[in-house]
């Protein structure tokens, strides 16, 4: 049997289960993805002999736990911080702020530019957590335009975090492809002129195209009901915490998670900043950021609404709760992907495409592209890419950081089942599957093919080699 016959096999034994669970029975998203990942299990044990069949059960709940040990916690301190910052009217006042500085037909920009910076030193996933609140105020606010909202903070955060170091995938294959600090700054400056139109034509362009066409209203996510919502738009702004306090959940996750991102990223390079690692390591976590953030949120929802204790620890109960159960869709939809991983897949379709015959940056792009699609994960794909691409440095005729973008572009395109961050998007956002696909993926989709052109042109006009 061909080596790639089971890997190819599964994966399509794996798309077929997952949209029969999820679209014709409409099951569960958990119990659905659940299923469909000891599917995929079951397939990789009866064609690939090492294997073992009575391993699946344990394996596919070793994925479900790796993927709920990095999501677990930011998720729950996101329901709280989500919870505490519209129910305190913080969220509320952040969004008036952002109104004050552009009219209600740019506040697509608002979000779209704090995303953006969001995402430099922070997740993608985080920044998700962060921004939800704010995007779910604004539809309040406005009244209508969250599509369009969904569109920017994912297509702004997306963009960053695929292309623009420290974030850690360019930097990652940056340092594959021999790229590393002796021309990160380059990296980066392409990054930003590669991150900054590609996110503009996906999330603003693309946001206000469908935003003309699909009205997704606002419903219960994260303990909150669009009622709630209303109501606090309603409110008069001297009922509301003042900017700084409404902000400071957001900068203090973001500036506790920098810091670590920056002493990692540069310590090599100044071994005075050594001595700071342990401390930033510590404080950059994101478990540790967002617990804090989660904190200081509280405390102001405390603070703002005066109830007794019970009944907040009761609101901060029923926000847990909300996000216990997303933690456990997105890691289902985690697990799922590292079923389809561990088939091979992805060696599978990047040896099918690397030796073709057209140009290292599409090659690149394309490799990084189905390898995504097929198991989900864009940091794998990633790396994956830079580790086949690696050897073939010499021969660019363009600057490595031109590949570095082309497979981050490959890397970050269609997100669906099979990606956590589809998940986080839908549940956290309070989206229907059609509207995640019409938004999130579509997003994804767009700023991946975006992103390649920019690339190409700039490689083309300016080669930097």
């Amino acid at each position: 049997m061909p080596a790639a016959l089971p890997a190819l096999t599964a994966l399509a034994i794996g798309v077929i289960v997952v949209v029969l669970l999820l679209v014709v029975l409409d099951l569960p998203a958990f119990v659905g993805l659940v299923i469909s990942a000891f599917t995929v299990g079951l397939v990789n044990a009866l064609l690939m002999p090492d294997v073992a069949f009575g391993s699946i059960p344990g394996d596919v709940a070793t994925a479900f736990g790796n993927n709920m040990a990095g999501i677990g916690i930011p998720i729950l301190m996101a329901a709280i911080i989500g919870k505490s910052m519209t129910e305190s009217g913080a969220a509320n006042r952040v969004v008036r702020s952002f109104q004050s500085l552009v009219s209600d037909d740019n506040a697509d920009f608002a979000l779209w530019g704090s995303s953006t910076v969001l995402a430099i030193p922070v997740f993608f996933d985080n920044v998700f957590y962060l921004m939800a609140p704010l995007a779910r105020s604004m539809r309040a606010r406005i009244g209508d335009n969250y599509a369009l909202y969904i569109a920017v903070v994912g297509g702004g955060g997306t963009a960053a975090h695929a292309f623009i170091p420290p974030t850690p995938g360019p930097l990652a294959v940056a340092q594959k492809l021999g790229a590393g600090e002796s021309i990160l700054g380059m990296t980066i400056v392409v990054g930003l002129a590669t991150a900054i139109p590609a996110a503009l034509i996906a999330g603003v362009a693309y946001g206000r195209f469908i935003n003309e066409r699909v009205d997704i209203p606002l419903r219960e996510s994260m303990g909150t009901t669009a009622e709630d919502l209303e109501n606090q738009a309603q409110k008069p702004i001297e009922s509301l915490p003042g900017f700084f306090e409404s902000l400071l959940p957001i900068l203090v996750a973001v500036l506790f998670i920098a810091a670590g991102t920056f002493v990692d990223t540069f310590s090599g390079s100044y071994p005075s900043l050594q001595a700071l690692d342990p401390l930033t390591n510590f404080i950059g976590d994101a478990n540790f950021a967002l617990t804090v953030a989660a904190m200081v949120a509280a405390i102001t929802y405390l603070r703002m609404d005066d109830f007794p204790r019970q009944i907040w620890q009761d609101e901060l109960t029923e926000a847990l709760q909300n996000g216990g159960n997303i933690a456990a869709i997105t890691a289902a939809g985690g697990a799922f992907g590292a079923m389809l991983a561990a088939s091979g897949i992805g060696m599978v379709i990047a040896n099918a495409l690397s030796g073709l015959g057209i140009g290292l940056l599409i090659t690149a792009w394309l490799i990084a592209a189905i390898v995504r699609i097929a198991q989900g994960s864009a940091t794998v794909a990633m790396i994956t890419t830079g580790g086949i691409m690696a050897p073939l440095v010499p021969e660019l005729t363009v600057h490595p950081a031109y590949l570095v973008m082309a497979i981050g572009a490959g890397g970050i395109t269609t997100s669906w089942y099979n990606d956590s961050g589809f998940w986080i998007v839908k549940e956290i956002g309070g989206l229907t599957q059609s509207e995640t696909f019409k938004t999130w993926t579509a997003v994804t989709s767009i700023l991946s093919v975006a992103a390649l052109i920019i690339v190409l042109v700039y490689s083309t006009i300016l080669p930097l080699a």
